[in-house]
């Protein structure tokens, strides 16, 4: 995680901590040093954000903070001169720091490293906007609210290599790309390069979405959908065997991906089973009983929310039930479908290539979690028509796994790949998690779409990827 040092002081200084506070990005590190008593925002997470009360004009003072390393130090204060003096001590012990001062008073600044941001300029400019026949400068396009956006897709990112016309752009638009110091206007066969700069225009609150959405690198998941595991067990429907096997999937994919688990039971009736369950209990297993006869939908759909769940464990058993998959489709996070083959024996993670673009859409999650737990990534790829939407979507994969220096393998086979995958001993299986899968299996019969058959390898753990963003 990056680190960054705010000096603030004043009105200013206060509406710019306010700010990054309310901009949460759970990447980064701030540590804000305030002279004087200043009240803390209410909602600053005190594992992110670190308040020093002093004054920064104290070398002494200032020197102990920055024997650490900061990305870059932001410098915000209400006089010249305690500007000038904080700018000096920051140089004493740090030459090459980025600084980026917010100058009120007009101070003439040599240093190259250092970013000054002229508040009357700033002014000027905007008020500027309201004469009529004047031009509008792109930083005040709008009603700088946060609805037109530039990000710099970095190498790593999810949205590398992807095509425009798979990406699906809901409330948000991808309107200009920057490749090169040249304007592109992208088309649906516009494909994302690194290092790229997307002009973005959409809701503010969407676009902060797609921004934490591009800036994702592997070694997240289940973010950005959301941060804990969440087991659902419903004893009307799982035997004895079946839950205590459910607890040991859990557990094991709890401990490999590092993140809380919130176990659910709903309609209990064996208080033996529920003691068992509530031996899992720990600091980082949440237990909850609903002993009510309620729908598990709903509360199941609050429970995302509530505990910011990323991944929803459920068991074949579960899933099968149509009311439950159209629920887990509207909870818009990852489903891990457990079966009862041993999850700790898996090595691949299967992609059943179709002319379905959605794969593009969830191809970051895949090589994520393949990562993280450590499986071999295989395609199968059935020829057949349709094949040059194939080929494009194989291209993205391999462009994928040249970013992340993960080997994939691509297998081309004539015969339906079903049929050789239910020959394997054991497997996870990814794809996107659309509509259709909502259906009854029943009007799959007579289907070739292999998503839709995705009930014929259920015997085998399956991971449902949404494709919303």
């Amino acid at each position: 995680m990056k680190k960054f040092l705010i000096i603030s002081d004043g009105t200013i200084g206060k509406h710019l901590v306010d700010r990054i506070v309310a901009t949460y990005s759970s990447e980064n590190l701030y540590y804000i040093i305030q002279p004087g008593s200043v009240e803390k925002p209410a909602d600053a997470n005190p594992s992110q954000y670190k308040f020093f009360n002093f004054d920064p004009t104290s070398f002494h003072k200032l020197a102990n903070v920055l024997k650490m390393d900061f990305a870059q130090v932001f410098v915000a204060m209400a006089t010249a001169k305690d500007t000038e003096i904080t700018i000096k001590n920051i140089r004493t012990m740090k030459k090459q720091l980025r600084v980026v001062v917010l100058d009120q008073f007009g101070i003439s600044f040599e240093d190259p490293n250092v970013v000054s941001i002229n508040s009357n300029e700033l002014l000027a400019s905007r008020l500027i906007d309201y004469l009529p026949n004047v031009p509008v400068i792109a930083q005040n396009v709008g009603l700088g609210k946060g609805e037109i956006m530039e990000i710099l897709v970095p190498f790593g990112s999810s949205f590398v290599y992807r095509h425009i016309g798979v990406i699906e752009q809901r409330n948000w638009r991808i309107i200009g790309i920057y490749r090169n110091r040249e304007l592109i206007l992208p088309k649906r066969r516009t494909m994302i390069h690194p290092n790229d700069l997307l002009l973005l225009i959409g809701e503010p609150s969407v676009l902060k979405s797609v921004y934490r959405a591009i800036k994702r690198e592997l070694g997240q998941f289940p973010a950005p959908f959301g941060s804990n595991l969440y087991l659902h067990i419903d004893m009307r429907y799982e035997n004895e065997k079946s839950i205590r096997r459910l607890l040991e999937q859990a557990t094991f994919i709890h401990q490999e991906l590092g993140k809380d688990l919130i176990v659910k039971v709903f309609n209990p009736n064996d208080f033996d089973l529920l003691r068992h369950i509530k031996s899992y209990r720990s600091s980082n297993v949440i237990i909850e009983i609903n002993y009510q006869s309620v729908k598990s939908s709903d509360i199941t759909l609050n429970d995302v929310k509530q505990f910011h769940v990323g991944l929803i464990l459920v068991s074949r058993d579960c899933f099968s039930y149509q009311s439950m998959r159209k629920t887990l489709f509207e909870a818009n996070v990852p489903v891990l479908s457990l079966s009862e083959k041993d999850i700790s024996d898996i090595k691949e993670a299967i992609v059943l290539v179709s002319d379905n673009r959605d794969l593009e859409k969830v191809s970051t999650a895949i090589f994520d979690i393949s990562a993280q737990m450590g499986y071999n990534l295989e395609l199968f790829n059935f020829r057949s028509e349709h094949q040059e939407e194939k080929e494009q979507v194989i291209e993205h994969y391999n462009n994928l796994a040249s970013i992340f220096s993960k080997s994939i393998k691509v297998i081309e086979q004539d015969q339906n790949p079903i049929r050789t995958l239910r020959q394997k001993d054991n497997f996870l299986q990814c794809l996107p998690f659309t509509e259709k899968m909502t259906e009854r299996p029943i009007l799959s019969l007579f289907s070739t779409d292999s998503e839709r058959l995705y009930h014929r390898l259920n015997r085998y753990h399956q991971l449902f990827i949404p494709v919303r963003i």
